[in-house]
């Protein structure tokens, strides 16, 4: 008897998406898709990826809760969560001052099927605010010129770099994004760097990244450099964007500046006034754990041999 083998791995495959997206009891009771009750508010929708990666870290759904309470506490502002990387009502996204993209990259980026892709390409003609956190500027080679001209940079394997490291950023520009961001750490996050950027685009962060980080010819080329993780664009439309490349470890937003900067970005983007001092963006420690994805813990790793001593 023969066996199709294809059949049956695309069975699984789409199962395993199914897995993958399945919200948990407590996810289930977030709002989801809850449009505006007066025009008037600001609407900004956010768009969070199904579960991926390890325990802790590419908690996209938990950390679009955190952000639409921080946009909560900027006076005329609706955010609306969006989960499992797309709007299941697309006219949700009708009249967003901004859409803020939290989701896996490259291939797996949910708003790469054509009349997705088409859907976010109207609301940024529109003027739409655009931004996009952790991974998201990479993007296929055939869609990068295009994101380029929307996110004012994009990141491509060719010649860009990703990894795992802490970062120190010193030295904060003045700009309205930055307001009330001072210099902080941020320990072993994910970042993506060596991005190609559009005449405009205006670094907000920069540090300085391990040399072997810089993996292609063309980040070997630029040594000592301090990279760019973080930056503001407005797009020759009128429209604005913003980006930055971390936001890879969840625990990370309990930093004050990651999310002052992160929020502020995303007013920005939406043609809200930051405060002089910065948004608000007070933190309940407790809410931090909540909303995460259900993923299974790392096994554990194996013990190492023994060399055994002989009896005497």
């Amino acid at each position: 008897m023969k066996i199709r083998i294809l059949p049956i791995l695309f069975a699984l495959f789409a199962f395993t998406l199914g897995a993958r997206a399945e919200l948990t009891e407590e996810q289930r009771k977030v709002p989801l898709e809850v449009d505006s009750p007066d025009p008037k508010l600001a609407k900004i929708v956010l768009i969070a990826g199904s579960a991926a990666n390890a325990p802790g870290s590419h908690e996209y759904f938990a950390g679009c809760v955190l952000m639409m309470d921080w946009l909560k506490q900027t006076k005329g502002v609706w955010p609306v969560l969006v989960a499992e990387g797309w709007p299941k009502n697309e006219a949700i996204l009708d009249g967003a001052k901004a859409v803020v993209v939290y989701t896996d990259t490259a291939d797996k980026l949910p708003f790469l099927e054509p009349s997705r892709w088409d859907h976010i390409k109207r609301l940024i003609n529109g003027g739409t605010g655009f931004v996009m956190l952790h991974q998201s500027a990479d993007v296929p080679a055939d869609r990068a010129a295009e994101m380029k001209s929307w996110l004012g940079a994009v990141w491509q394997k060719d010649t860009g770099c990703r990894g795992h490291w802490d970062m120190d950023f010193n030295e904060i520009p003045k700009h309205e994004i930055t307001r009330g961001v001072t210099a902080f750490h941020v320990p072993f996050d994910g970042w993506l760097f060596n991005l190609d950027f559009a005449p405009g685009a205006v670094p907000l962060l920069a540090g300085v990244v391990p040399d072997k980080a810089r993996t292609t010819a063309d980040a070997k080329a630029h040594t000592g450099r301090p990279e760019v993780m973080a930056w503001a664009y407005e797009r020759p439309d009128g429209g604005r964007s913003f980006a930055f490349t971390g936001c890879h470890i969840h625990k990370n937003w309990s930093l004050e500046s990651q999310r002052r900067l992160v929020t502020n970005g995303i007013l920005w983007a939406a043609k809200i006034a930051v405060p002089e001092d910065g948004a608000p963006i007070a933190l309940d420690p407790a809410a931090l754990p909540l909303n995460l994805d259900a993923k299974p813990a790392p096994a554990p790793k194996a013990a190492a041999p023994t060399t055994a001593t002989p009896a005497k």
